[in-house]
């Protein structure tokens, strides 16, 4: 089979990405726009940039509903400062809630029952039941397409991260601990339950990349 994506309705072709990429990890990010008012939603678009400057990028869309910004985009264009939040298997609930349409300027903290809780380095808190968080600075903002169904790519440069005592150990974070979650496709997520390694298997002598 072979599809042209430009052929495809725009629902069709974010039902064949979502459906093709993953599991997804989800960036639970806040934000705040230039009043104070507070923003908390999930995005499955996420993913590491780089360790050194240490940055973290996440893709909100426009709105195929509204054909507006998302929130968080707006916020980070009056307020350009967001913490990446880490669900997880404890906060699942509450970061699904935290993904209703809330009229903009209404706190999705409240609606979702979490706290925000201060950063160290920003002012955009953070939320307090989560196990990691990364307090970011936006670096900019890369608009791929401003129509329905398009979006941008956010970089943000993380100053300080929160991390709960039990998750950090030798240098490496705890996944047993953590127990992160992933998004799938509609309104399916998945568990880390099943785990394998694979080492890396050097190249041939003069194959070297």
């Amino acid at each position: 089979m072979i599809i042209l994506p430009t052929q495809l309705p725009q629902g069709e072709a974010y039902k064949l990405l979502i459906g093709s990429v993953l599991p997804r990890p989800i960036a639970w990010v806040s934000s705040m726009d230039s009043a104070g008012h507070l923003n908390l939603a999930p995005f499955s678009f996420f993913t590491v940039v780089a360790s050194v400057p240490m940055t973290l990028l996440f893709c909100p869309q426009i709105s195929s509903i509204t054909f507006q910004k998302k929130d968080t985009w707006r916020n980070l264009e009056q307020v350009p400062e967001f913490v990446v939040n880490i669900t997880n298997e404890d906060t699942m609930r509450q970061m699904n809630l935290s993904a209703s349409e809330l009229p903009y300027g209404q706190s999705e903290f409240e609606w979702a029952g979490v706290t925000p809780a201060p950063s160290q380095t920003i002012r955009v808190p953070r939320v307090a039941e989560a196990p990691i968080s990364f307090e970011c600075k936006l670096q900019r903002i890369v608009v791929v397409s401003d129509a329905p169904g398009g979006g941008a790519a956010v970089f943000g440069e993380v100053q300080c991260i929160h991390m709960r005592d039990d998750l950090y150990v030798g240098g490496r974070v705890n996944l047993e601990a953590l127990r992160p979650i992933g998004r799938l496709a509609g309104a399916l997520y998945t568990r880390v339950t099943d785990i394998f390694e694979m080492a890396r298997i050097p190249a041939p002598d003069g194959h070297k990349r």
